[in-house]
């Protein structure tokens, strides 16, 4: 399974819009037939302006199939991407291995923080296995969605996606977390594994299969 993490940057302001758009126009017509829509999400705290969107694919060959299958989608080209092409100003996108199986929270109202970290170069495997193997104590206190590894368009590159039930709730995980004791230890390896740290707050659109 691969799978493609998208962030199109909009004019300031346009960012719901263009999800409104997506989830009105764009999913009727792509549905799950040109890759699985795993999430959409607004960017609330870290970069602004932007939509998050995380789809999945069987593998890379399915995915070129179905995204050469999309462009020729006369409704795609016709319909959405007339309306939804001229809000966007930048697109990124991460193909990624999951490092664990993804594992969407359960009920509605959930706020996601979504981490990449750039790693020394070499590091990023062992990281993610560090960051992989200690989740039972991290997930005494919030549930991990997935950690991935970064294919392209940057090498080096751990992602990792949280569910929180709000963000008072993100403040009270992460300052527990950090009198944890096997929590603590994990966290050394950072140093002398890391060369960046980010970190954005997502808030799930009205059409986001992950609420």
């Amino acid at each position: 399974m691969i799978y493609e993490f998208r962030t199109y940057t909009t004019p300031i302001g346009m960012a719901p819009e263009l999800a409104r758009l997506s989830g009105e126009i764009g999913r009727d017509i792509r549905k799950d037939d040109y890759g699985k829509l795993e999430g959409y999400w607004l960017t609330e705290i870290g970069p602004l302006n932007q939509v998050m969107h995380l789809w999945s694919y069987a593998d890379l060959n399915t995915r070129q199939e179905l995204r050469t299958a999309l462009g020729q989608n006369e409704a795609w080209r016709s319909k959405y991407l007339t309306v939804a092409g001229p809000l966007i100003r930048r697109q990124d996108v991460r193909l990624m291995w999951a490092m664990k199986p993804v594992v969407p929270p359960t009920g509605t109202g959930h706020v996601y923080e979504y981490r990449f970290y750039r790693c020394k170069v070499g590091k990023s495997r062992p990281f993610a296995e560090k960051l992989r193997d200690v989740l039972p104590a991290r997930e005494k206190y919030s549930k991990n969605v997935a950690i991935w590894l970064t294919e392209a368009g940057q090498p080096n590159e751990v992602s990792h996606l949280w569910a929180y039930d709000s963000l008072n709730h993100r403040a009270e995980v992460r300052a527990a977390a950090m009198r944890d004791p096997d929590w603590r230890e994990f966290l050394k390896n950072g140093p002398e594994m890391l060369e960046e740290m980010h970190s954005s707050i997502l808030m799930p659109s009205a059409h986001s299969p992950m609420k």
